[in-house]
This record gives C-alpha cells, structure tokens and sequence, in this order.
C-alpha cells in the first residue's frame, strides 16, 4: 500500500509538472468540449472565453484541426471541476500564437462592450475578466499585460460590488463596514506595475473596502471616509482618480458641516466648512485630469459659502 501510494503521489507530481510546463491556451469565442475529436463524438460540456487550459495534444479529424485540452472550471468559491476532452482548434489562441496578447485583449475588449450593451451577451462581463486576465497570465512582458490586469481587476470589483461574484470572509472587520471586495489582483498591480497608472487606478478602487456601509447619521464614518480620500489624492497627485478622491473628501466634509449643525456643534461644523472649502479649492488649482471634477467643487463651494444643505432632507 505504501509503495502504491507513493508510485500514484510522484505521478500526480509528474502530471502537475507536465500541465504547468504545457502550452496554454484559451478560446476567444465559446465552444463544446468533446469526449474524442469529431463533431459526432459525445459531449462533454461547453467552455467559455477565457478559460485557461492546457494544450496535451493536437490532431486532424474530418479534415480539421482538433486540440486535446485539460482545463479547470472554477464554480462559485470552492468548487473546481478538472476535464480532459478534445475541442476544434479554430478559436484557440496560445501562449505561442503570434500577436495573441493583442488577439486576446481585443477579444476581452469585444466581450466588455457586450456587457454594456442592453440585451448583450449573457456572461460577457465575466468573459471579459477571464480574457484580460490570460493576457496578463500568458505574457506578463506584454506592453498591455499591466492595463490587461487593471481592467480584469476592475471587472471583477464592480461585479463583486454588485453581488454578482462571493466575496471574501469579513469577521474581522469592523462592524460598521461592507463586506470586503477581494483585492488580490488589486494588490498585484501595485507589486508588478508599481507607480503606474493601473497601479494608482487599482489603489484608489481598494479604497471601498475602508468605506462605511451605511452611515447612520453618525459623523464618525464621513469623518473617516474624508481622511481616506484625502490621503489618497495627497500620497497620488498624478493619478487619473485625484481630483475624483479631493471632491469625495470635501463632498463628506461638507455632509459634517449639515451634520454638526443638526446637533448644534456649532464650532465642529464651521471647522468643517473650512476644510471642505480648502479641499474643492485644492481641486481647483489642479492642473491635470481634472475632468467634471473642478466644476462639482465649485458648485460645492457655492453651496456651502451660501449655507445650502447639501445631506439629509433639508437638500432636497
């Protein structure tokens, strides 16, 4: 039994090896995986874009070119099913086709906008995200495989954010706090693409997980939230999010200004006024990526010099 045992560990070793060692691949439009190559063959199940498999081996059959693949379907958070079958080459690229990061980032590109679009592609969000993500997988060298990453990264956020993906486990977070969006992409960008754009884009979306879920009307959480964003704008001036994170700081501010007067903390709520008033006026002096931005903080300042409420029902 012993040496049973052992003879089946190093051969799974082997198979892993193998498998890591393999031709990667992944399909731009979606296909059925067969249990022998022909169309006629029994089916197995259908692959999505973006899957990552392994190329085991290449035949012909009916006059056209089939692959044996390996490839793992990954099913909610801890489901993983590993298949092995034949599928048609024609819609595989591999990490050996010619200009296949660009192949691949244009088809991720086509799969976002039929997420956009009403009545798109069922799925073609999370097809996006597999597909951006094998670019940066399958050529991490690639001049596109940082923006590839960010934009996978970004996808998976905002699905996450609207509960279509499981988050992560929040029991050690603060009570007052969402349940925590994954940022492990996040953070990769930052350590592979450190000081770039993707890298400023990917810290100013973890910023969510250090937002209140909902604020109670208590001071406490817009106190807090307006730090973060200050901090943010202040340690990346040249992020693209600056002025976005000056505005959101100095919008929270100005919510303490109604905040403070509403309980009569008179004192707290002109202290307030004046941070927000320096923060939309920091926005303005800004030279670049400023967008709407500048504009918001104006019409912000104007509200607060004319003591307009700007949170609760008196800013209706």
């Amino acid at each position: 039994m012993r040496k049973t045992f052992r003879l089946l560990f190093f051969l799974l070793l082997a198979v892993a090896a193998a498998l890591a060692a393999g031709e990667h691949g992944t399909l731009v439009r979606g296909s059925t995986l067969y249990v022998a190559p022909g169309a006629t063959a029994e089916k197995l199940m259908q692959v999505e874009r973006g899957r990552d498999m392994v190329v085991l081996e290449r035949t012909n059959m009916d006059n056209a070119p089939w692959m044996k693949v390996f490839v793992t379907i990954v099913q909610g958070e801890n489901q993983r099913r590993d298949v092995t079958g034949w599928l048609p080459s024609k819609g595989v690229v591999t990490s050996n086709t010619p200009n296949g990061d660009q192949i691949i980032f244009g088809e991720a590109v086509d799969s976002e906008n039929q997420a956009e679009q009403r009545g798109g592609r069922k799925g073609a969000a999370q097809d996006a995200m597999r597909l951006y993500f094998r670019v940066y997988d399958f050529f991490p060298n690639s001049a596109i495989a940082g923006e590839a990453l960010w934009r996978a990264s970004d996808i998976r956020w905002q699905l996450e954010k609207a509960d279509l993906l499981p988050r992560p486990s929040s029991h050690e977070m603060d009570p007052d706090l969402r349940t925590p969006l994954e940022d492990h992409w996040m953070k990769e960008i930052e350590k592979k693409f450190p000081h770039s754009k993707w890298a400023e884009l990917a810290a100013y979306d973890m910023i969510d997980n250090k937002l209140c879920g909902d604020w109670k009307g208590q001071p406490r959480c817009p106190e807090k939230e307006s730090e973060v964003y200050e901090h943010y704008a202040h340690e990346h001036p040249q992020s693209p999010k600056a002025a976005e994170a000056f505005y959101n700081a100095a919008w929270r501010q100005a919510v303490l200004v109604d905040m403070y007067r509403i309980s009569n903390e008179n004192e707290k709520s002109a202290n307030a006024r004046k941070k927000a008033l320096s923060l939309t006026q920091e926005l303005a002096g800004q030279s670049t990526q400023q967008g709407d931005w500048k504009a918001r903080a104006l019409d912000l300042a104007y509200k607060l010099e004319q003591n307009v409420p700007v949170y609760g029902n008196q800013a209706e």
